[in-house]
């Protein structure tokens, strides 16, 4: 009986603790009223302090509002006093029209400083809000928060009737926390709440990584500011990062202080990269950087579905060569190792790490050594090196293994990078390539591939690229002629072509392989690219270089798939690839091209016997070349 008695007890005291905490949850959480402190006046449009204030939105009026002065960036919330784990959350529109829809993308934190540098997402308003009513969200975060706040969306002025915060006073965990989508979230916090305004100064930040469905975190000290060129001029801005000492960020290969977000503004299936970095791979670049679709807040403003990226920079796991310092300046030590860029936007880089090359003006950036770095003599060494290798391009003498362009210039690294921008119709291809040099060896390498916003037919100057007979090259960038002499003026060039092109569609590169690919990105890109065109509602609207919209998400994922299955056939006919032909090409080719050959037409018809290949003046079309028990295609185009 006793024992029953204590059991009863025990029941009873838990039931009550159990209630009482119940009703200590369902109570909302009061705290000093913290925020935006001057609001606008909606009668006289002036700025004020007494009205519209950010204790309305705590007032219990649903007739009041907390309306900031500043029409983005503007918050409101609590200060607890003491750290608080957060159960619910609760809002009300103001009330008139624009009320409702000024919540969408409204972000609720919490944080322990008083500046939120170190706040975490509690949750994202996806809906309209009601007027006149609260709406509720169930929490899951496990930290515990001193300081609670509710960040209006973009152009907002903050407009919130009311604001409830639920929880419990105690000490928290890091086990669970929240996403804003399936995606990792990237939170930046600046400095003083500074926008990133240009991309040479840097602006102090507390950056946040949240991924693992909320199970794992990365908080670091860095910095922001913008990256890109005709990408900074969006309205969506494209940022990079740097923490203060290098960190393994996601899945990345690479540790590392630089890293960037692509803003992909103009790619309405928020995607192209991705795929064309599949394609690099499947394509056997030496290496392709990593790029993983994110959600990103900047000072708790909701921002849109990036991709963190590498920056590409000299290091393991990246562009992988020694990197130089300035007492590299003679010997073996100043041949390498240097990273540059044929670069259309050449011009606006620093004097020290830009020249023009001797032969077709070629604008290259010199990317490493960096401008800071980088010595008078080491920018002669790489100078003189490119003139060297596009002289050599540039003449006649494709036969010469001593002086010829393959002397000089990686023709496996060049031919992988020319198949993958011609494959994605990327104009930018030749606008901006990244090239490599080892120390020690005398060639230049090509790669990595990068910048695919405008490709698959997304270019208006180009679109549709599928009806044009000749390749993307011919009409774009700033070295057509440089390219041209490579793939139309060198007969071996073509069966060099064709035997990369049949290993890449034995890798993948079928149109059931990326089209199933693009399903799956899709699939993953579903809740995110919801929001982004919330936040940028462009989906009806031609930007940057589109030359046409679809109106819809799944339509411009449409779009991409229905240019993969063209250009893939279209790849084919240009190259003169057919299934059989990756029996024929799976070995090696042996053929001397400075020796004759005879020339058979594709059937097997003869044309030629014993003849100079390079003197012969074949029509545009497919042949087969033979020499003693070796044989090749080749294709010749005009």
């Amino acid at each position: 009986m006793r024992d029953r008695h204590i059991l009863r007890t025990l029941s009873y005291t838990t039931l009550m603790l159990c209630l009482s905490l119940s009703l200590m949850a369902e109570q909302p959480l009061s705290g000093k009223v913290i925020g935006t402190e001057t609001s606008v006046d909606y009668t006289t449009y002036a700025q004020s302090r007494t009205v519209n204030t950010r204790e309305m939105a705590f007032d219990g009026d649903m007739e009041t509002c907390f309306a900031s002065w500043e029409r983005s960036y503007t918050w409101c919330g609590l200060d607890l006093t003491t750290p608080h784990v957060i159960t619910r959350v609760g809002w009300a529109a103001r009330n008139d029209g624009l009320g409702p829809n000024r919540m969408v993308l409204g972000v609720f934190e919490g944080a322990n400083n008083a500046d939120f540098s170190d706040a975490l997402p509690l949750f994202i308003i996806t809906e309209p809000a009601k007027i006149g009513a609260m709406t509720y969200a169930d929490i899951t975060v496990s930290r515990s928060f001193r300081y609670v706040r509710y960040v209006g969306p973009s152009d907002a002025r903050c407009n919130v009737a009311e604001l409830e915060f639920y929880g419990y006073a105690g000490s928290g965990s890091d086990k669970q926390l929240y996403q804003l989508t399936n995606l990792p979230t990237v939170s930046i916090k600046t400095e003083d709440m500074q926008e990133p305004y240009d991309k040479v100064h840097d602006i102090n930040a507390f950056i946040t990584i949240i991924s693992e469905d909320g199970q794992q975190l990365l908080q670091a000290e860095g910095a922001v500011r913008l990256r890109g060129n005709a990408s900074m001029e969006f309205p969506k801005k494209p940022y990079r990062l740097k923490f203060n000492k290098k960190q393994k960020v996601l899945t990345a290969p690479a540790k590392a202080k630089k890293w960037v977000l692509i803003n992909n503004y103009g790619d309405k299936t928020l995607m192209r990269n991705l795929v064309a970095f599949d394609y690099s791979r499947r394509l056997g670049m030496d290496y392709t950087p990593y790029c993983q679709p994110v959600d990103v807040l900047l000072n708790g403003e909701y921002k849109g579905c990036y991709q963190l990226a590498d920056q590409l920079d000299v290091r393991e796991h990246r562009v992988d060569i020694d990197e130089m310092t300035p007492q590299d300046n003679s010997g073996v030590a100043l041949t390498g190792g240097y990273f540059i860029e044929i670069d259309g936007y050449a011009d606006r880089e620093p004097e020290q790490a830009r020249f023009y090359s001797a032969r077709q003006h070629i604008g290259v950036t010199i990317k490493s050594p960096d401008e800071d770095s980088i010595t008078a003599v080491q920018k002669s060494y790489i100078q003189s090196f490119f003139n060297q290798m596009e002289a050599r391009v540039m003449s006649n003498d494709y036969t010469d293994p001593q002086n010829g362009w393959r002397s000089r210039l990686d023709e496996d690294s060049w031919l992988r990078h020319f198949l993958i921008g011609e494959l994605t119709g990327n104009t930018d291809t030749y606008w901006s390539c990244h090239m490599y040099k080892r120390r020690g060896e005398d060639m230049l390498y090509t790669g990595p591939e990068w910048d695919f916003d405008i490709a698959f037919d997304n270019d208006y100057r180009q679109y549709p690229t599928c009806q044009k007979s000749d390749y993307v090259y011919v009409s774009a960038g700033t070295h057509a002629t440089f390219v041209s002499r490579i793939i139309k003026q060198d007969p071996a060039t073509a069966g060099s072509l064709l035997r990369l092109w049949s290993e890449a569609r034995h890798n993948g590169i079928t149109e059931e392989q990326v089209c199933s690919l693009i399903d799956s990105i899709a699939d993953e890109l579903q809740r995110s690219q919801e929001l982004n065109f919330k936040r940028w509602p462009i989906l009806s609207q031609d930007v940057h270089m589109n030359p046409r919209h679809a109106g819809s998400y799944q339509g411009e994922v449409s779009f991409l798939k229905d240019y993969v299955r063209k250009r893939i056939a279209w790849m084919d006919r240009k190259i003169g690839y057919t299934p059989s032909d990756a029996e024929q090409l799976s070995s090696t080719t042996t053929i001397n091209y400075a020796e004759k050959v005879d020339v058979y037409t594709i059937s097997g018809v003869p044309m030629a016997e014993q003849v100079d290949l390079f003197s012969l003046n074949l029509p545009q079309g497919v042949y087969i070349i033979r020499q003693q028990t070796h044989s090749q295609k080749i294709v010749v185009s005009r």
